[in-house]
């Protein structure tokens, strides 16, 4: 966040700046710590709870491109042009109607008077962007580490203060194990210190078997007697490399910094320990971000032509889920039937 932003927190919760609520639904979709709670899997979750209404459309700042103006991202762009959690979502979702802009409000006027009938606006990371008030707040806080045991910066990894969380009406605790039953579901909402009408949900992680980074014939060899490379460039990689390990017999794991732009010296790096760290049968994998900034720059390196696999995930609802859903969509048109 920038300092500005920080800065200006106060101003906002005392009232002396204001908040612009605008006409078109808005659903935000944010956390309280630097990242790695998953905010992009869910954005991806609400757009699929929404599948069958149109025109959608997304919002984020679009961290690691070049620039903070307002833009449409295209499935041809790349991730220096537009972000590469923007690009993802475009290419995951070619129907919505994907944007970038560092001014969210300014952003999501352009967006009601470019996409005639907007229906609803799902802002990435905006919970701490105050001169925008969304209309459903969805707050992000992972099972391993809450906001309740965490510390302002630096002390922790908090990056607005713990109360913010009483702007939400809805908090999902993300990368749970196991789906809590309802004792543990009451004691984690006195935890949270949630108030009688901002609704608990808990979610997990569904990844997709593993697919080729480029269309190649035959399915991605798997099993004991094949070794995977993988490297990583997100906020939190340990539950990846977990559930990699159960699927090949030898792994290795090189951890990039969120959002890191690979350099052609990373790309000789890892062509160099994929050449030597095992015997064949043998891949890289890498997630579905990564890829997107890979795609720019692997033409003529070190890594083109080797077999490399990508990994997706999902945010799946493990408690009530058709509810969290009717509560996006009565957001959404609270006169529609839910079909």
């Amino acid at each position: 966040m920038e300092v500005s932003s920080i800065c200006a927190m106060p101003l906002y919760d005392r009232g002396v700046l204001k908040s612009t609520r605008p006409a078109v639904p808005t659903i935000a979709v944010g956390n309280l710590s630097l990242g790695g709670t998953g905010k992009t899997p869910h954005v991806e979750l609400v757009l699929r709870s929404l599948q069958d209404i149109a025109p959608l459309a997304t919002l984020s700042r679009g961290y690691g491109r070049s620039g903070t103006e307002f833009r449409e991202v295209l499935s041809d762009n790349t991730d220096l042009q537009r972000g590469d959690e923007p690009l993802q979502i475009k290419w995951k979702f070619p129907l919505v109607r994907v944007f970038v802009g560092a001014d969210r409000v300014m952003a999501v006027a352009l967006i009601e008077a470019q996409v005639p009938g907007i229906k609803v606006v799902v802002l990435d990371d905006a919970l701490q962007h105050r001169p925008l008030n969304a209309g459903l707040n969805i707050l992000l806080t992972t099972w391993h580490k809450p906001f309740f045991e965490d510390a302002l910066l630096p002390a922790g990894t908090l990056r607005d203060v713990r109360s913010r969380s009483k702007t939400a009406q809805v908090v999902i605790v993300t990368k749970c194990p196991i789906a809590p039953d309802a004792s543990e579901r009451q004691r984690w909402k006195d935890s949270l210190g949630l108030k009688q009408d901002q609704v608990l949900h808990f979610s997990g992680i569904h990844y997709d078997p593993p697919g080729w980074f480029l269309p190649t014939e035959g399915p991605v060899p798997m099993g004991q007697l094949t070794s995977a490379l993988l490297f990583t460039g997100i906020a939190d990689p340990d539950p990846l490399a977990i559930h990699a390990r159960s699927l090949w017999g030898r792994v290795e794991h090189l951890s990039f910094p969120d959002h890191h732009p690979f350099s052609p010296s990373d790309l000789g790096r890892l062509a160099g320990v994929f050449s030597s760290f095992a015997a064949d049968p043998k891949l890289l994998v890498t997630t579905e971000k990564d890829a997107m900034r890979l795609r720019s720059v692997i033409a003529g390196s070190p890594l083109e032509g080797l077999p490399i696999a990508v990994i997706g995930m999902r945010a799946v609802v493990l408690n009530e889920p058709e509810r969290f859903a009717s509560l996006l969509r009565d957001h959404v048109d609270p006169h529609s039937a839910h079909r």
